[in-house]
């Protein structure tokens, strides 16, 4: 039930005339305040030119012939779907056939439609099933798209769904998977699709066939079709919690159970299944550490023989980022004391071998297979693109192949900013409970640790997501030629080094995360980087619950603080649009044992009038429909009540990344800087 003492509950009426009304005044106090800053056009104009450059990396994805691209520029601001060949995107300025205007048509059907994905019809690609969102919101339409005859399906008889967040693949041209909002009792309590249908051309969506169910208290029901010639399978999946899943392959109208640790992630490589582990798992006599990667032959592992060989075991300072597949290779992502090493792992005469590929670092590393398998005798089998980046040193894309170190440069995203003179440091301090956590510091030429260097420290600490280096011209234009200081904090929560890293931080142990960057501060402060006058802190969606709540902890150590599409008001979190999804995370406030844990620590609950904090930034969108824009709403009007320093700014697009174009991007990064440089340059 809703708190009845809590007077700010008509702030989760999304589109309330009274709440839109409430943030239409904050929105304007805010754009007051930050465009007053003397440098805010010019800082603006710098970033827009960043995202808009021309220069940068189109990201392909392959089918067939084609690498396909979409594209955001000042031209096209809602973007291009667009495809090449590899020849041209050779070229230092690709040819490129244009399939989708989306601005072209959001002005012509009067909607503010942003690119949410697509997926094609294979093996010729020649239909695709669009994915368009109103604002940036998770919540889509789905329609059908003729690639030959560049227009939509409209003739009655092609796919589309109204808006939902749906998942939908090809199961044949006239045939597809589906799980969307199919009316009462179709979605989860997290607000996802509950069922999987059949669903054929022509066909009513109420007359689809139903093939899977989750259950209401599961995250979501979800597929996947693996359409490789000669090992065509169809997994369907109860998303249990965020971590635990269970899975069924589908063979004909039959459900087959697919055995594995209700914690791991397992996948199907042609005649190989692939185990990533959450939790140690003892099978066959052998106790397989979480955070390993597990392969065996799928036939086998399907039999109930569990005749498993690791690929990769974790160390201390090692975890497994990721990996992606060639046709005969897998090639693994490993952090190494948070820094990209790249393995290479092949079956030969029986036996798994290994061979470590020289690699750029350290920075980060992400690699990509060029392989598909619908293209018989594929000439890019062993193909992948390997791209690398650090904090000082911009993308570059390399056409790689297995079994050679040797790889072709082709692309390289020009530098933003001079980076001569800088420098990148990676430190550590240790908590309270002797936890050793690192951080990087990324000084500005000419800094020394005086103790008045303008310093942002950001973090996440959550979910298993590992904060690594980037480059940002962004930050290069508008922080570090400035003389700002950047710090990135590898707290407990996040994925640095794997699921262990991990679960310390999660549930009632979710202080921790709080607790380590809390350190990361102190040790800024103790080693004169810089002091709390000029210390501002940073955080996006679970990073926004991270500043959210040490501001509140210790708030002498900040003079800034910007929470962008946080969570906050966690006695709430659970029932407000996908919360409940993150229980794994968080734990369950309905519970007195678990919420006495959550109590201690959630911002909304815990801040009073009576203590002097940072100010700050809340950052939020009308249209996320992921984390509710009531968190940022309600603390800022409990906060001002109470006679807090803060601004609230609310893009009314822009979904949980809080803009849907450059333009918009540029604008709420601006609006960031401004606030910044206003409170940490003093």
């Amino acid at each position: 039930m809703a708190d009845p003492d809590d007077p700010y509950l008509w702030l989760e009426d999304v589109q309330g005339e009274r709440a839109l009304a409430w943030v239409r005044e904050r929105n304007a106090q805010a754009r007051r305040a930050l465009e007053a800053w003397p440098q805010f056009a010019a800082t603006r104009a710098r970033i827009r030119e960043v995202l808009d450059s021309r220069e940068r990396i189109p990201g392909v994805v392959r089918r067939g012939p084609w690498l396909y691209n979409f594209w955001q520029d000042a031209d096209h601001p809602r973007g291009l779907w667009r495809r090449t060949t590899l020849a041209e995107y050779r070229q230092p300025q690709p040819a490129w056939d244009v399939l989708l205007d989306l601005d072209a048509l959001g002005a012509a059907e009067h909607e503010n439609w942003v690119w949410a994905g697509v997926a094609c019809l294979r093996p010729h690609n020649e239909r695709c099933l669009f994915k368009l969102s109103r604002g940036g919101a998770d919540a889509h339409v789905v329609r059908e798209y003729d690639i030959a005859a560049r227009r939509f399906v409209d003739d009655g008889k092609g796919f589309a769904l109204p808006e939902a967040k749906s998942d939908i693949d090809w199961l044949d041209a006239d045939t597809v998977l589906v799980a969307s909002d199919f009316g009462t009792g179709s979605l989860t309590d997290s607000g996802y699709p509950r069922i999987v249908k059949r669903w054929r051309r022509g066909q009513p969506l109420a007359e689809a066939a139903t093939v899977f169910e989750a259950q209401a208290s599961d995250v979501a029901a979800g597929f996947t079709i693996d359409p490789t010639p000669g090992f065509e399978r169809i997994v369907l999946a109860r998303q249990i919690d965020f971590y635990k899943s269970a899975l069924w392959l589908l063979r004909g109208d039959d459900l087959l159970p697919v055995d594995k640790p209700i914690d791991a992630q397992l996948s199907f490589w042609r005649e190989q299944v692939l185990i990533s582990l959450r939790s140690d798992w003892a099978v066959g006599g052998v106790t397989h550490r979480r955070g390993s990667l597990l392969v065996a032959s799928a036939a086998d592992y399907l039999a109930g023989r569990r005749d498993l060989v690791p690929l990769f075991e974790p160390t201390p300072t090692r975890s497994l980022a990721g990996f992606t597949a060639t046709r005969t290779c897998l090639l693994l992502d490993i952090l190494d004391n948070v820094a990209s090493r790249v393995q290479e792992w092949r079956r030969e005469s029986g036996r798994w071998r290994a061979r470590d590929v020289e690699v750029p670092h350290p920075g980060t590393i992400a690699l990509a297979a060029l392989h598909d398998p619908m293209v018989e005798h594929d000439e890019l089998a062993e193909a992948y693109w390997l791209q690398y980046s650090d904090f000082l040193t911009p993308d570059t894309l390399h056409l790689a192949a297995t079994g050679s170190d040797r790889r072709e440069t082709v692309k390289a995203r020009p530098s933003f900013f001079d980076a001569g003179g800088m420098r990148v440091e990676q430190l550590a301090t240790t908590t309270g409970d002797g936890t050793r956590v690192p951080y990087f510091v990324v000084w500005p030429r000419g800094a020394s640790p005086n103790g008045a260097n303008p310093t942002l420290l950001t973090g996440y600490g959550g979910f298993e997501v590992a904060q690594l280096p980037w480059y940002s011209g962004s930050l290069g234009r508008c922080w570090f030629d400035a003389g700002g200081v950047l710090v990135v904090a590898n707290i407990r929560g996040g994925g640095e080094f794997g699921p262990a890293w991990h679960q310390a931080a999660v549930l009632q142990h979710k202080q921790r995360s709080y607790d380590d960057f809390i350190a990361v501060a102190e040790d800024l402060i103790a080693r004169r980087i810089t002091a709390p006058r000029h210390l501002g802190i940073e955080g996006g969606s679970n990073g926004g619950l991270l500043v959210g709540a040490v501001m509140l902890q210790r708030p002498e150590l900040f003079n800034a603080v910007v929470c962008q599409v946080p969570l906050l008001d966690m006695k709430r979190y659970h029932k407000l649009l996908a919360g409940a999804s993150w229980l794994a995370e968080y734990g369950d406030p309905d519970q007195p044992e678990q919420w006495a844990s959550i109590a201690r620590y959630s911002p909304y609950q815990n801040v009073r009038r009576d203590r002097k904090l940072p100010r700050v930034l809340f950052v939020t969108s009308t249209r996320d429909d992921r984390v509710h824009p009531a968190h940022a709403r309600k603390m800022a009007a409990r906060m001002l009540e109470q006679g807090h320093d803060l601004l609230l700014y609310e893009n009314i697009e822009g979904g949980h990344g809080a803009a849907a174009d450059n333009a918009q991007r540029a604008d709420m990064q601006a609006l960031g800087f401004s606030f910044l440089w206003q409170q940490l340059k003093t």
